[in-house]
């Protein structure tokens, strides 16, 4: 993998605009703070990435459902959870030009550890201790006021037709965690589950971030994919290490290089957790949270249960013990998740040629386009109907793309900043073979005849290949 730094980042930046990964929302209109568009092959990726969460978490695994709550809950939900009194981050305000910044973020650009967790009162002792080093990003002076905490509920005025000030406030999901929660009553009373057992959700959530920054690793709309996991309170930290280890290994079972991950353990916890890791990857900008494992004990549970005045308490079919089951959650976002696998796929390298290409070397099951197809010369119609049958026999088991714009070594280069595997390129050999049909084909059965050049994207390797075999090429290979 490249070094990380910032030129680094400016690339993978400026690849994601002009192959199609990532856009500025409304770029027309001169774009939108800290919200972005997924174009053709990001959302493609975000996909593939979101069908593998979902297969190790749901379907490998015989004690976890899906779920898919809503977006917009009853609002005394956030106030159980704590969203509305306590759910913000430390604003400092600078005086000169009120541009206004995280508290932790300017502490951090110095060199000082802070955490958004901390109260006012010890975030604003720190930042006091340090204020003579802190300068303002936009102008450059040190002149801050004191540190205030900021709530990142976004409000809609769903419901409220008058704009009556006293109707209580519905909000947009903080997180998606809380319609999990709501929901294990439902869940529990619906399917066969029983305690230990976990509800997995990817979903939409918001928050009203103060300084959204590092492109797509903090954004203001973004998908989780959370994973809560429900168990007894004696085995809470039990299965928590188990869940740890587990949400590693997908990493590594992804093809994602050790030493491009740490564990980071939170010394500053909620007053409910017992304990909390994140699992940080290398990033351009350096070390910082992909994915968050905590154990939050039975407070959730216990503040839906004082609130909606709804008993969840789980009775032991098999005991007749009764309790309120401690959870333990993992957590990680889509967008952080797709910008650690960019930043590990980015690869410049020379070729023999002497030019440099950039390649993405995604790992197969991620990649947005699994083949390329191309016809040598656009300009011959026998070798653009050739290829555009062998597209049309392979486009129905995988995400296939046909291309002949440009010269065979621009589509290269184009299908290589993709992350593309394979590239088949239909030549004069192709329709010149004249290979018979093999037994069980029909006659006139064109794409059963002739072979073609695959490509390898890594090795930049060739080799000729039947289009009758192609398919089980491609299901060995893929």
């Amino acid at each position: 993998m490249a070094e990380k730094d910032s030129q680094l980042m400016e690339k993978i930046v400026a690849l994601c605009k002009r192959r199609g990964f990532v856009f500025p929302s409304s770029e027309i209109y001169g774009g939108f703070a800290a919200v972005y568009d997924l174009g053709p092959y990001g959302v493609e990726l975000a996909n593939a990435l979101k069908r593998e969460w979902w297969k190790y978490m749901v379907q490998m695994r015989e004690d976890i459902v899906g779920l898919d709550s809503a977006i917009f809950m009853h609002p005394k939900i956030w106030e159980a959870s704590g969203h509305v009194g306590g759910f913000s981050d430390p604003l400092a305000e600078c005086k000169a030009c009120h541009t206004r910044v995280r508290a932790d973020h300017l502490l951090e650009e110095i060199g000082v550890v802070a955490d958004e967790k901390m109260s006012e009162t010890e975030i604003n002792a720190l930042f006091d201790e340090h204020r003579q080093n802190i300068v303002c990003p936009k102008c450059g002076k040190k002149d801050f006021g004191t540190v205030k905490k900021f709530n990142l509920l976004v409000q809609s005025n769903l419901g409220n037709f008058t704009g009556d000030t006293s109707v209580e406030p519905v909000y947009l999901r903080g997180e998606t965690c809380q319609g999990i929660y709501v929901n294990y009553k439902n869940v529990l009373d619906s399917t066969r589950v029983r305690v230990p057992f976990g509800i997995a959700q990817v979903g939409k959530a918001f928050r009203n971030e103060i300084t959204a920054r590092q492109f797509i690793f903090r954004t203001r709309e973004f998908e989780q994919m959370e994973m809560q996991y429900f168990t007894h309170p004696d085995n809470e930290m039990t299965e928590y290490e188990k869940l740890r280890a587990y949400r590693w290994q997908f990493y590594l079972d992804l093809g994602m290089k050790e030493e491009n991950l740490r564990w980071h353990k939170h010394e500053n916890l909620v007053f409910y957790a017992k304990e909390a890791y994140d699992i940080e990857y290398q990033f351009p900008f350096g070390f910082k949270e992909l994915e968050g494992i905590h154990a939050r004990g039975d407070y959730d549970l216990t503040q839906h249960s004082k609130f909606s005045g709804v008993a969840l308490e789980y009775l032991d079919p098999q005991t007749n013990e009764k309790y309120v089951p401690h959870i333990i959650e993992s957590s990680v976002g889509v967008g952080r998740m797709l910008l650690a696998f960019l930043t590990e796929a980015y690869v410049e390298e020379a070729m023999e040629n002497g030019e440099m290409r950039t390649v993405l070397k995604l790992p197969k099951k991620l990649a947005p386009v699994k083949i390329a197809v191309f016809p040598l010369m656009k300009n011959k119609p026998e070798l653009v109907a050739k290829a555009q049958e062998v597209f049309q026999a392979l486009k129905s088991e995988w995400l296939c793309e046909f291309d002949d714009n440009g010269n065979v070594g621009k589509r290269y280069r184009r299908q290589d900043e993709i992350g593309t595997p394979y590239c088949v390129t239909v030549d004069f050999d192709t329709i010149g073979a004249g290979d018979p049909s093999p037994d069980g084909a029909e006659a006139g059965d064109a794409p059963l005849t002739g072979t073609v050049t695959v490509r390898d994207r890594d090795t930049m390797q060739q080799e000729r290949v039947p289009i009758v075999e192609l398919k089980q090429y491609f299901q060995e290979k893929l």
